[in-house]
């Protein structure tokens, strides 16, 4: 039951909107859920603030019952958050001026593809300096061999697998590189060989040899047939598609073959048109290769396979690159997981060092170089008995770091075990490491606080993982363990669940009506489709496809209103050519066991438990709503 309350009391009561009990819920936050979903929502209802209002409480009266069942107390719950919560902060944790101008970078970069060949000096990432500048010179000395000699033939001469490659590396666009070579490869002009580079493969030269447009996006329309699985008397893939192109080639309509034959019922009914793709995006490299290789709107390709099955494919349309808005989020996602993060995260620490107001610490750094020895290497460092352990090292917002924080972290450092260099770069890098990962750390504890839309979508979050806990807990484990009470409902509600009328048929469509009038003829001698099919049809032409199986009134291959009736039917037009129907049989409404119609019913009766168990919940805690505040709302929402 639901109270009204009339609220007389202070304006900040007034932001209340309602409670449960003695919880607040506050009109900034249904407002800002409600406004966040308004274009969401499909259904016209939801979108009038007294209904929404109803699914809001119910979403609340659920997490009230949640909470009560210490659901968000249970460890799995705590863990899935936190890891939610750690993959939510790397989308807040970037400078935004550094990440901007990666991806307008990147998008420049996918925008062409280039091609190169190179060589590489292999030299591990940690090598030694002796070794580090042995590869050094050796590439220095192989570039001006190459710049003599011609880059080709060095490169063949040199490459042996092991140590040196010389490689050719076909076209290749953004990201398809470590950064640090894509970056050389683009920067360096056509028919030019770039200077010697590391990456954490070794020294590179990059020589390029072309550079051009990306191919951009195709439109296309396709037909896929796919084995029938278990069907023993259903025609095989490959004979199906090619009396298929043959139909083509024929001159018949490509988007009325795929609407009548094609195993893709997502685009079946659409002619077979698929949304417009780049490169990489469908996930076979087959078809995007074919659908690439047509170059002119409206041509059509030889049937081919995928793992998917046998295509055909017609270009509708050629795009290029999409423009940078629309594809910037994607961009703003690869930029984070590439390379170009390391660049990304230095601008972090640097601005996060400029919010918090933390400086390096000289004297420190000087301390600890005096007190680090070269047993530091060998894994055997101590702190001296005089250490100074509780004087500040840095200050980041409210928590304050001492010497003894820094050594702990050095002691652990050492068992890591690091290659021997000067004690002041050690000394250096390891205290650069301390600090920015205490940054960070600090800013990613307190950025609910900082954050107020990262705070939003924590809460959403935290809110919905605990109702769908809730949910399995409640309501869909309960209902697929409760057998007596599904039976119960099949039982009350058995009118539900009935199989619509259904024919035992044979389709057979045609361009041409005067050949579907032979079809016609030879189906009432009661003669066999194969038979059938070798007078119509002969290796050189298709003229009629034959579709046979148990269909309901909504089949794909048959005409709409099509009246069900044993013999054969009319000839119909249907889906802009023609059809004969051959009604083998007449299959009535027949009830469902409830082992048939076992998954419907079961998702019908977890809603009809959900609603009963709502009832219960608005009786275990009152809902009461301040009604000024709700026509404040329904105020602001006319305006």
């Amino acid at each position: 039951m639901t109270l009204i309350l009339n609220v007389k009391a202070q304006s900040a009561q007034k932001d209340v909107l309602f409670f449960v009990d003695d919880s607040p819920v506050y009109t900034s936050e249904f407002l800002r859920v409600y406004n966040k979903n308004l274009d969401l929502v499909q259904d016209e209802s939801q979108k009038d603030i007294d209904e929404y209002l109803t699914l809001f409480t119910n979403y609340k009266l659920k997490l009230k019952e949640a909470r009560a069942l210490g659901l968000d107390e249970r460890p799995s719950y705590k863990r899935e958050l936190s890891n939610y919560r750690k993959q939510l902060i790397k989308s807040f944790m970037t400078d935004a001026e550094v990440t901007d101008a990666m991806v307008a970078e990147a998008y420049e970069r996918i925008s062409y593809d280039v091609k190169a060949t190179h060589i590489l000096v292999k030299v591990a990432e940690n090598a030694s300096p002796e070794d580090t500048l042995g590869a050094y010179n050796n590439i220095v000395k192989l570039r001006n061999r190459a710049l003599k000699e011609g880059f080709e033939k060095v490169r063949k001469e040199v490459h042996n697998g092991q140590t040196i490659f010389g490689e050719e590396l076909g076209y290749f666009s953004g990201f398809s590189m470590v950064y640090k070579f894509e970056t050389a490869a683009f920067n360096t002009k056509v028919g030019e060989m770039s200077k010697p580079f590391r990456t954490r493969f070794g020294y590179h030269i990059v020589n390029v040899l072309d550079k051009r447009k990306s191919r951009g996006e195709r439109t296309v329309s396709h037909i896929m047939v796919v084995e029938k699985k278990g069907d023993s008397l259903a025609e095989k893939p490959e004979v199906r598609i090619q009396d298929i192109y043959k139909k083509i080639n024929q001159g018949e309509s490509f988007d009325v073959l795929a609407k009548q034959f094609s195993d893709d019922r997502g685009s079946a009914s659409k002619g077979g048109v698929l949304p417009a793709f780049s490169s990489g995006k469908l996930g076979s490299q087959e078809f995007e290769d074919v659908a690439f290789g047509l170059n002119d709107v409206e041509a059509v390709s030889k049937p081919f396979k995928t793992k998917y099955g046998w295509h055909i494919v017609k270009l509708i349309a050629k795009k290029p690159i999409p423009s940078f808005e629309a594809i910037r989020p994607e961009l703003e996602q690869k930029v984070k997981r590439d390379d170009r993060s390391k660049l990304i995260d230095e601008a972090l620490y640097k601005s996060l060092k400029e919010k918090y107001h933390v400086a390096n610490n000289q004297a420190a750094l000087d301390y600890f170089e005096s007190i680090l020895t070269d047993d530091f290497f060998k894994r055997t460092w101590k702190l001296p008995n005089n250490f100074k352990e509780d004087i500040p090292l840095f200050k980041i917002g409210k928590k304050q770091f001492f010497y003894k924080d820094f050594s702990n972290y050095l002691l652990k450092e050492q068992r890591r075990g690091t290659q021997k260099t000067s004690l002041k770069s050690v000394v250096l890098k390891k205290y650069n490491n301390f600090l920015n990962s205490n940054l960070v750390k600090y800013q990613e504890d307190n950025l609910e606080t900082e954050n107020e839309e990262f705070a939003h979508i924590v809460n959403e979050y935290r809110d919905g993982l605990l109702l769908f806990d809730l949910m399995e807990t409640t309501i869909w484990n309960a209902a697929k363990t409760d057998s007596i009470g599904v039976e119960d409902f099949y039982k009350t509600h058995k009118n539900k669940y009935v199989l619509p009328q259904r024919i035992d048929a044979v389709v057979a469509s045609s361009s041409k009506q005067k050949i579907l009038k032979k079809v016609t003829k030879l189906f009432k001698r009661g003669m066999e489709v194969d038979q059938i099919k070798a007078l119509v049809n002969n290796n050189d032409k298709i003229e009629v496809m034959f579709t046979s199986g148990i269909m309901d009134a909504k089949h794909q291959a048959l005409p709409k209103s099509f009246q069900f009736k044993k013999g054969i039917s009319k000839i119909h037009n249907h889906n802009g050519t023609f059809v004969v129907v051959q009604v083998n049989d007449i299959l009535e409404k027949t009830q469902q066991t409830l082992e048939e119609a076992k998954g419907t019913v079961m998702s019908d009766y977890q809603v009809f438990k959900e609603e009963k168990w709502l009832k219960d919940l608005s009786n275990k805690y009152k809902i009461k709503i301040n009604q000024e505040a709700l026509n404040s709302i329904k105020n602001k929402i006319k305006k």
